[in-house]
Order: C-alpha cells, then sequence, then structure tokens
C-alpha cells in the first residue's frame, strides 16, 4: 500500500511527499517540459530527522522562488540529449565535427550522458576532470585485464593478457572536452534548459604550455639542401620556412593570386584533408593576408615556375593560370594533399637523423624573425595569428625573451661606460676614483669624496700637510703628492708655500703643475 502524499498547506504551490525512508520528497510543477512536452517538475528530498518538515519547507520555498525568478531548469533532459543537439546544430568542418564527436563519444557520454543538465554543477565537473587527468579508460582505480587475447575461456598469463595500467588523457585531449562542454553548455543555457552555466562553478583545465620546437640553423640548412634535390620539393620547403605559411595554406597557393613584381604572397584559402578526401576552405582564422617576400625567394619562384613551364611544354601540356601554385601534375590543375607533405618531409628528416614534422618550419620562420627584432605584432601578421599578437607572444615567449636579452646587450654596447665597476667581492666601486693601491691614492680618494659631497666647499683650504701626515701616518712627499694628484684633476689649486685650495666647477688649475704631474705618471 503506497504511502498518502502530504497535502501542501493552504494554497500554497508545491508538494512534500513522505517516503517510505522516513525522508521527505519536496516536489514543485515548473511548468511544460520543452523537449519532452511533458509536465516538469523540480524535486528535492529531505533526509529523515526531527527538523525534516522545517527543512521541507524551506527547500520548497527555495524552488519556488526559483522558478518564479526564472532560475530554475526548465527541463529533465539529458547531458546526452543535450550532446545530441549541440552536434545537430554545430556549424563546423567535417574533420573538427569527426574530432568533436570522438570526445563526446568516449569521454563526456560514458560519464556525464545519463545526468539531467540542470543537476550538473561544479563539483560534478570538477570531478570529471579529475577521472580524465587519472585515465583515459575512466577506470575506477581497480585493477583489471584490459584486453583478453580471446573471447573463449582460457588462461591469462598464457595468452599474455595484459593488465590495464592507468593512462592519463592529454591535457590538451582535456581542453578540447572542456571546450565542447563548454559550447553545448552555453547553448543549454539560452535555451533555458538551465539556469546557470555549472562550467562557472568548476576550474576549468590548464592551458598546455607552447613549446616549439624549431630546426636550428644548421639542422635549416641541411635541410634545405636535402629537399632542392628536388626543385619543386625544395621550393616548397623554401617558401614554408621563409613565410611560416601552414601546411594547408601552402597547399592552396594559387598561381593566379602570386605577385612576384610586388615580391608579395597572397594567402586567402586554405587545404584540408579528412582521409583521402580534401576540400579548399577558409585559412584557420578565417583571415586572408598578404606576406612580403624577399628578392631572394622571388628570384628562386621565378627559376621554379620557369622550371615546370618548360617541363609542362615538354610533356605538351598547358599551365592552367588560375592552377595551384604547388601541383603533383605539370598543368597545376590540382594541388598537392596536405598528408602527402607531412608524410614526405618526416621521410626527408628521418634520412638526416630527426624526427621533425612541416609544422617546425612554422616555428623557425617565427623565431627567427623575432630574434632578429622583428616586433611581435608583425610576425603574428605574417603567420596569420588572431588577437593581435598575443599568440605569437604566448607561443614563442622564450624566443621573444632571448631577442630582449639580445636587445639589452645591444644596448649596453652603445652605452657610455658607467663610472661604477664591481670588483672581484661583487661590490660596487666607483670608476671616479683611483684604486687606493698606494698611500697618496687614498689619501687623494678622500679628499676628492670630501670635495664631492660638499664637506669642503669650493673657496675652502685642505688639510695642510702636517695635518695629513699626522692622520694617515705617510710621509710630506706622499701628501703632497695626493695634493697633486687633485690639482690634476682640476678639483684644488696651490702654489708653492701655499695651501690647496678647493676650486669651483669651471675654474683651471695652474696649467705648470697640470704638466708635471702627467710628467709623473708618463715616468711610471
Amino acid at each position: 500500500m503506497s504511502t498518502p502524499k502530504r497535502p501542501a498547506k493552504g494554497r500554497q504551490r508545491g508538494e512534500i511527499e513522505p517516503l517510505p525512508s522516513g525522508s521527505l520528497r519536496v516536489k514543485v510543477y515548473a511548468g511544460i517540459d520543452p523537449i519532452s512536452g511533458r509536465r516538469h517538475y523540480i524535486t528535492e528530498t529531505i533526509p529523515a530527522g526531527p527538523n525534516a518538515d522545517k527543512e521541507a519547507e524551506k527547500a520548497r520555498t527555495r524552488i519556488i522562488n526559483e522558478i518564479d525568478e526564472q532560475r530554475n531548469s526548465k527541463t529533465k533532459a539529458t547531458v546526452n540529449r543535450l550532446m545530441d543537439r549541440y552536434l545537430e546544430l554545430l556549424d563546423v568542418d567535417k574533420k573538427t565535427r569527426r574530432s568533436y564527436e570522438g570526445y563526446i563519444r568516449n569521454h563526456i557520454r560514458p560519464i556525464l550522458g545519463k545526468l539531467q543538465v540542470g543537476k550538473l554543477n561544479g563539483e560534478t565537473l570538477d570531478s570529471f576532470y579529475s577521472v580524465l587527468r587519472r585515465c583515459r579508460a575512466h577506470c575506477d582505480g581497480r585493477p583489471y585485464i584490459e584486453k583478453h587475447k580471446t573471447t573463449d575461456p582460457h588462461d591469462c598469463a598464457e595468452q599474455q593478457c595484459k593488465p590495464h595500467v592507468c593512462n592519463p588523457l592529454a591535457k590538451s585531449s582535456i581542453r578540447q572536452v572542456h571546450w565542447c562542454l563548454s559550447g553545448a553548455l552555453k547553448r543549454a543555457v539560452k535555451w533555458r534548459w538551465t539556469a546557470t552555466n555549472p562550467l562557472a562553478q568548476a576550474e576549468t583545465p590548464r592551458p598546455v604550455a607552447a613549446d616549439p620546437h624549431p630546426p636550428t640553423p644548421e639542422q635549416a640548412a641541411a635541410i634545405v639542401n636535402e629537399a632542392f634535390k628536388d626543385l619543386s620539393w625544395g621550393m616548397f620547403v623554401w617558401l614554408a620556412m621563409t613565410t611560416g605559411a601552414r601546411r594547408g595554406e601552402m597547399c592552396a597557393l594559387r598561381l593566379d593570386l602570386l605577385d612576384l613584381e610586388n615580391a608579395v604572397l597572397p594567402v586567402k584559402t586554405s587545404i584540408s584533408q579528412d582521409g583521402a578526401a580534401t576540400e579548399e576552405k577558409d585559412t584557420k582564422t578565417h583571415q586572408q593576408r598578404r606576406i612580403a617576400l624577399d628578392q631572394e625567394t622571388v628570384g628562386l619562384l621565378r627559376a621554379y615556375l620557369q622550371y615546370r613551364g618548360t617541363k609542362a611544354a615538354e610533356l605538351g601540356v598547358k599551365v592552367a593560370k588560375d592552377g595551384r601554385l604547388f601541383s603533383p601534375g605539370f598543368d597545376h590543375a590540382d594541388w598537392i594533399k596536405p598528408d602527402t607533405v607531412t608524410q614526405r618531409y618526416r621521410r626527408m628528416c628521418a634520412r638526416l637523423g630527426w624526427d621533425m614534422h612541416i609544422h617546425s618550419l612554422r616555428h623557425y620562420s617565427a623565431t627567427e624573425l623575432i630574434a632578429s627584432g622583428v616586433d611581435v605584432r608583425t610576425v603574428a601578421g605574417r603567420l596569420g595569428h588572431g588577437g593581435g599578437g598575443a599568440t605569437t607572444l604566448r607561443v614563442y615567449s622564450a624566443w621573444v625573451s632571448e631577442a630582449d636579452q639580445r636587445a639589452a646587450g645591444t644596448i649596453g654596447g652603445r652605452m657610455p661606460t658607467p663610472p661604477i665597476k664591481v670588483d672581484i667581492s661583487g661590490a660596487p666601486v666607483s670608476t671616479l676614483e683611483p684604486a687606493a693601491d698606494n698611500p697618496y691614492q687614498k689619501i687623494a680618494a678622500d679628499l676628492r669624496g670630501a670635495i664631492t659631497c660638499g664637506a669642503l666647499k669650493p673657496g675652502d683650504l685642505l688639510p695642510t700637510v702636517i695635518e695629513l701626515k699626522a692622520r694617515y701616518g705617510v710621509s710630506a712627499g706622499t701628501a703632497n703628492r695626493a695634493i697633486a694628484e687633485l690639482k690634476a684633476s682640476g678639483l684644488v689649486t696651490a702654489s708653492r708655500g701655499k695651501r690647496a685650495v678647493v676650486l669651483a666647477p669651471g675654474e683651471e688649475p695652474d696649467v705648470a703643475d697640470v704638466v708635471i704631474i702627467k710628467r709623473k705618471r708618463k715616468a711610471e
């Protein structure tokens, strides 16, 4: 026999139902579900206890307020249903769609698929990302055999069945999963499937730190030399290296758009490959750009086009004026497949003893430009980066720092010598003062310091030779020599039988005394 419902008090909305376990369930009508067309109720279960009635009443009031303020979810649709609808309306190319479908099928649906969209929260999503960081197979941590060799009864040891080893999902893949959820949940908020976006309550997966590995100048030279054994392939590699264009953009370059008179290479489209099928589409950032070419590259392109034209004439084919710059045929009617370029480049680098991808040429172009002092915005424009250089700065920050260090070295070489140096102990020493290797230098340095700081002002008398002898424990000759140093520096003036006087700035010391001091220094 079912337990009777507890009616709502007075004319209040919602019901509080007692459950067999002693707990209470709050149920409030929230309209018609736009997905299923059925009546939609918001429910919440209150644990049994002495204050269960009060807590249930509070929950009922809160739910009613959320409904009145339209902060409640409008449907009980699951994440699986949301992902189906999201993919139906997703406007991306085929290759990107296949990638998204794979992330949703392999990671989102198995863990979150049966949950209601309105019940997702930050804790659930943080736990979800934690599972992906621990194991891409979503295991619960208990050991199991990952894959059996046969479905028949067998001894796993004899069949060499491998036990499961947790392998975390790559950070970049976790970010892709996050963006799939982000796009779907943003639409869910617009469609009123949920009141708030639960991703705002979760921690966004950390971005992958960019770590490009461009070829060294020595490796780049070897790659160019190897590539130019075939002129057509060498021209492709050279142009990719000097312009930094993407692989698909290189394959899409057109003959009729090439402007060698003005040394400009227009980049307007890109070739995308999905399996064996290829198609022409917009560039990655949906932006067109014009890349300036150096004179050496222009000369190589002229030689390349002349060579291709000669070969076409020998074969009796006509070069299409609107054909592709790089083509498998001498008529230039078709484009090269991007995957073909990747495979050929890898094989070439493998012969040279390196494991490199064609994208490394793009990194080489960027890093060399930055290291040469080209500003980041210009580099971003050549590469086709969006964000006014933000992407370039993020990816190539290490090389920007290196270029900054080079700039510091350059400006340092152009600066005048500072009046401070660092001795072997690391202490700063003024180069305006001679090293106190001799007693007279020590006396002269002290007196110079007193004049510089204003302790001895213009017109003041210097201490007498007798006073200097007593203070420093030196002979009269040493004291006189110290005063002569100050005279030679133009700080004081003195004559025979008279005490030295501090000079005002711009006053000239006695010329004869200066000549004598210089002769003494030269003799030493």
